[in-house]
């Protein structure tokens, strides 16, 4: 048997890296070196106008210490744990609603995604407006049934409140997801739960819900993540107020980087988020693991 020789057996191997050489380089340069700059900078005094001091541990250790800080921990943590709930259940009622007969339903899917393709920025304006306390579309339509509408962004009890209801606005592309699993359900499955006289709404919690497990999951872990970094719309909308009712994660660690000039705790703040939302991210797994079911396995 003959053997090929070494350069035509590395010449596909070469050609497979000629052709990721972009994705490569693009992660080399935007991803693994910013990365580990950040991680230096974490361990140094750096306020953008001066060259970086080393001091060791000291930004991790000033975290423990950081009352601002813990305030941002739990309004991120009751966002993102209200947010990933709350579109989890709509998407899912949405994508069954979705599914059945009606006229105009491809319309109402394209209205339900719609939403999404908004830039964040533009979505957080229009939110603004509509909460507003004299103008908005909200207090407008309460003030028709004779209820006075409150100060939405400005009460301290409803801001955060507020955030997270206009955050269930993107959840177009949650739907689509579990759209797509609701197709992947046999119809043999609801034949024989027809036949056995088991009710809509036992077919949908035992036969419908197990097999979109999955989407529901992939959706709930990208819920996650995403809200776990929200930016955008508490920053527009609130500017962190009131009284750091609205203050997440993301926004004081923009607020240390770029307004109080210390990128140095900034980047131990970006490190610790990781750390996080990947201790959030498998603990969300390792719950939800023994709940879903995937077929063929």
């Amino acid at each position: 048997m003959k053997h090929r020789p070494r350069s035509t057996q590395l010449r596909p191997l070469a050609l497979g890296l000629l052709w990721i050489s972009p994705w490569l380089v693009g992660t080399l340069v935007f991803l693994a070196i910013p990365a580990a700059v950040s991680m230096y900078l974490s361990f140094t005094d750096y306020s953008l106008l001066r060259s970086p001091v080393f001091v060791g541990l000291d930004n991790y250790r000033e975290l423990s210490g950081d009352g601002t800080l813990w305030t941002a921990v739990g309004n991120t943590a009751v966002f993102a744990v209200s947010s990933v709930a709350l579109s989890t259940v709509l998407s899912v009622a949405l994508a069954a609603l979705l599914e059945q007969s009606f006229r105009g339903a491809a319309l109402a899917r394209a209205i339900v995604f719609l939403p999404t393709l908004v830039p964040a920025v533009a979505t957080s304006v229009c939110w603004l407006w509509m909460y507003n306390t004299k103008f908005g579309l909200v207090n407008s339509a309460l003030a028709l049934v004779g209820i006075p509408g409150p100060d939405w962004l400005g009460d301290r009890s409803l801001a955060l409140g507020s955030l997270i209801f206009a955050s269930l606005w993107v959840v177009g592309s949650a739907v689509m997801v579990c759209s797509a699993g609701l197709k992947e359900v046999p119809r043999s499955l609801y034949e024989s739960a027809d036949i056995d006289g088991v009710n809509r709404r036992a077919r949908f919690w035992h036969v419908t819900l197990p097999i979109i497990s999955p989407a529901v999951l992939f959706n709930a872990v990208m819920s996650l993540i995403w809200s776990s970094q929200v930016f955008a719309a508490p920053y527009i909308m609130t500017k962190g107020g009131p009284q750091r009712a609205t203050t997440v994660y993301a926004m004081y660690l923009y607020n240390n980087a770029f307004v109080y000039g210390r990128m140095g705790y900034a980047c131990a703040l970006a490190w610790v988020q990781i750390l996080l939302i990947l201790a959030a991210t498998a603990a969300l797994l390792r719950f939800a693991g023994k709940h879903v079911y995937y077929r063929g396995l």
